[in-house]
């Protein structure tokens, strides 16, 4: 499967770059075996969306790294694929842009046909491009969304509990991000995702943590050491020891004082499906 992260500063202005490259478990390193794509997306200051991606591995393309120092904003999605519908081209590669929102999913449904034809029903089958069940998540997501007066909540509950009777489910993770938010849901339990409310500082004896990767830290990781931040991530990145798991079932969001809410918005497994006769 793939790999997310999703990072939040609140309203401080930095990069992703430790751990994109830097961590211990950088997602440059998840990518060794998650080799057909990356991408990594945040916002300008004046919200506009900047995503930089391309279907290639990231541990083997250059650009990674350089996005990854380049790149400034307070809300990060990041993406290493591991594809399980549709070729590696641009269009199928995470992560993906509808309304000034970035999306990215790990996991895999199933009734595409369905799908479609509900995109159809609600309005959202202009917003795909390509071929994967992920884009198609976030389409159904929108259309939700402006089916719910622009309320982002409101719009994933709606698209995610309308997949959860109607498709089969292998997982539902995602991240999804806007200029000042971030959304993140784990659903079922197939694939972890973990949540690091991390305190300026950090905590407990990994105080030093970001100077103290070795000599070849570059000096923007500093600003995660000042500044409090919140990591979504499909594994724990480094060895902090606040990682908590989230919950299945269960839709984070995070804003940009930093606060937290986690909310449970499915409950028990992921739907068994019956096709329509």
């Amino acid at each position: 499967m793939c790999r997310l992260f999703g990072l939040h500063t609140g309203r401080m202005v930095a990069t992703a770059e430790f751990w994109l490259v830097e961590a211990a478990d950088s997602l440059i390193a998840q990518s060794t075996t998650n080799t057909d794509g990356f991408g990594i997306g945040t916002f300008g200051e004046d919200g506009s969306p900047n995503v930089q991606k391309r279907p290639l591995p990231a541990w083997d393309t250059p650009s990674f790294t350089k996005e990854a120092h380049r790149l400034r904003g307070t809300t990060f999605v990041a993406h290493v694929r591991h594809s399980t519908k549709g070729g590696k081209t641009m269009a199928n590669t995470h992560p993906f842009l509808q309304h000034d929102r970035l999306f990215a999913h790990n996991g895999d449904i199933g009734g595409m046909s369905e799908l479609d034809a509900q995109l159809v029903s609600r309005g959202g089958s202009g917003l795909v491009m390509g071929e994967t069940d992920s884009e198609r998540i976030f389409a159904l997501i929108t259309a939700e969304t402006r089916q719910h007066g622009g309320n982002v909540r409101d719009g994933i509950v709606a698209a995610v509990s309308w997949l959860d009777d109607n498709v089969p489910i292998t997982s539902l993770n995602f991240v999804l991000t806007t200029p000042t938010d971030l959304w993140a849901l784990r659903y079922p339990a197939t694939d972890s995702l973990y949540l690091l409310e991390r305190p300026a500082g950090g905590v407990g004896p990994e105080l030093r943590k970001f100077t103290a990767r070795g000599s070849h830290l570059h000096a923007k990781s500093d600003e995660l050491l000042d500044y409090p931040s919140v990591v979504i991530a499909s594994e724990r990145m480094d060895d902090e020891t606040n990682w908590q798991p989230i919950e299945s079932g269960d839709l984070v969001h995070v804003d940009t004082t930093l606060t937290v809410r986690t909310e449970s918005v499915l409950a028990g497994s992921a739907s068994s499906w019956k096709p329509t006769a």
